[in-house]
């Protein structure tokens, strides 16, 4: 399996100069950030909720295995315990174990060169993350019900068309509750919420999908005047206006840069993955027929939808 994804990874990533229209190339630049993109696009359009991707935090297309919910423990153990084969063996990788030698070859063919310090910060980045095919397929169909009318809310507020498509991240254009209590289609929280919508023991405009789009427009683009990118202004939205103003402080204006050199502790997988996983939507969505085959979507909805309590979004 891994010999055929790194196969098939060239291809893949050529696709990229192609794979959204000219203006969001414009707007959301993916330089140096390709291999993270492609693993976003494999969450979405090739990993179910039954697949559990065991994979590096930081290095996010280095995989390792897939397992299952049943299996995901012991796949960890075991992809630590190749690792410790690896660093234990760095002067002589013919002894390897097949185990130890198909993950070194995942390492190589990300682009890593295996050293000491290199496997001490990957034995400490082990992470897992659960395909979502099922629930983004379902976001596209529910995505017909808005996205025309959030569309021309973004052009109305000076931001970029694409970024309606911000809720197949978020929320796959569902009135959701996480576990961090963000709200609606456009997931806001009630701090974020302040100044932008009415959040009361009685009303809770986050529910209300268009309001919330108008407001999400708003913070956007105030987070674009403050940061001077749409990069940095779309990973605000989840990492924090103020946090991205640090960041940008210490290390520039390069996303890019910014990913591979920032640490906070608040500016975690989520953070760093952000505009990303948004690319990696946009680029699923504008093919969605090659990745899912036809698709109806909903009919329109013109009026605001009727405000029903959230149900909790499961959690990858």
């Amino acid at each position: 399996m891994l010999g055929l994804r790194r196969a098939l990874l060239p291809l893949i990533l050529g696709a990229w100069c192609f794979a959204v229209p000219a203006s969001a190339q414009t707007a959301f630049p993916a330089d140096g950030l390709e291999s993270r993109i492609d693993f976003w696009r494999q969450v979405f359009t090739k990993y179910g909720a039954d697949d559990v991707i065991v994979h590096d935090r930081f290095h996010v297309n280095l995989i390792y295995a897939v397992a299952t919910d049943a299996t995901a423990d012991d796949t960890i153990r075991r992809v630590k315990d190749a690792l410790r084969e690896i660093g234990g063996g760095l002067t002589s990788s013919e002894a390897l174990s097949e185990s130890a030698s198909n993950i070194r070859e995942a390492i190589i063919g990300a682009g890593l060169e295996p050293s000491e310090p290199l496997l001490e910060a990957l034995l400490d980045g082990v992470h897992t993350q659960r395909g979502v095919t099922e629930r983004f397929r379902g976001g596209i169909v529910r995505s017909g019900r808005y996205l025309e009318s959030f569309k021309r809310i973004m052009e109305d507020s000076g931001v970029p068309a694409e970024f309606a498509l911000l809720p197949l991240v978020e929320s796959s254009y569902e009135n959701v509750r996480s576990v961090a209590a963000a709200v609606g289609v456009w997931q806001f929280t009630r701090p974020t919420s302040k100044g932008y919508l009415l959040v009361s023991r009685r009303v809770d405009e986050r529910l209300d999908p268009f309001k919330a789009a108008r407001a999400a427009a708003q913070l956007v683009k105030t987070n674009y005047d403050a940061l001077g990118s749409w990069p940095l202004a779309i990973t605000a939205y989840n990492h924090g206006r103020g946090g991205m103003l640090r960041a940008k402080a210490a290390h520039g204006a390069d996303l890019p840069a910014i990913i591979d050199q920032y640490r906070s502790p608040l500016f975690g997988y989520a953070s760093m993955n952000f505009y990303t996983e948004f690319l990696a939507a946009i680029d699923v969505y504008e093919h969605r027929q090659d990745y899912f085959g036809s698709l109806p979507v909903d009919r329109p909805q013109k009026a605001a939808a009727t405000v029903k309590p959230p149900r909790r979004k499961s959690v990858s």
